[in-house]
């Protein structure tokens, strides 16, 4: 993939927002309180913007979402160790870690829609809205420097109102 540094896994990031700026995040299953927006990887021969709505689909069931920006360089971030060697035997790689184009999509459909058990194997155990700054926050130590920047970029359009509501998933 063009300007994607070499030993850095493909994968896209959806910074998901509603009508009200809010963040869309979910904790991960594997990882109790560790909450970060949709992510996932590129498959062969497959455009950045698609694998993003590809994602945002499997992972929350989304798909009234509209791509309004998009973070224009590859965003990189490396795997600790612990991390590294799992996702390499997982995964069937070497990666240091995983380079990452994000997108912005604003959530135009019904709450309903949202569903964590997805197409495939589920991620998550609950979702909510959360303002910007508790996304960097509640973001696991190696990806926060990932997520100030997306912030960052995304910032023109997240003047955020509202306060943070937060759903469980049946299990």
């Amino acid at each position: 993939m063009e300007g994607l540094p070499p030993g850095y896994r493909p994968n896209v990031g959806v910074c998901l927002i509603n009508d009200d700026n809010m963040v869309f995040v979910a904790s991960r299953l594997n990882v109790p309180g560790a909450w970060q927006m949709p992510q996932g990887g590129i498959e062969e021969g497959e455009d950045p913007k698609s694998a993003a709505i590809r994602e945002l689909k499997e992972e929350t069931g989304i798909v009234s979402a509209e791509i309004i920006a998009e973070v224009p360089e590859w965003l990189t971030y490396d795997f600790p160790p612990a991390v590294k060697a799992k996702v390499n035997r997982l995964w069937g790689g070497e990666w240091h870690g995983q380079g990452q184009k994000w997108f912005l999509m604003r959530f135009g459909g019904d709450e309903s829609e949202i569903n964590l058990t997805g197409e495939t194997d589920p991620e998550f155990s609950e979702w909510k809205w959360a303002l910007p700054e508790e996304v960097v926050e509640q973001a696991v130590d190696y990806k926060r420097p990932t997520y100030e920047e997306v912030m960052k970029t995304f910032q023109p359009h997240l003047s955020t109102r509202g306060a943070t509501k937060c759903y469980s998933t049946k299990w």
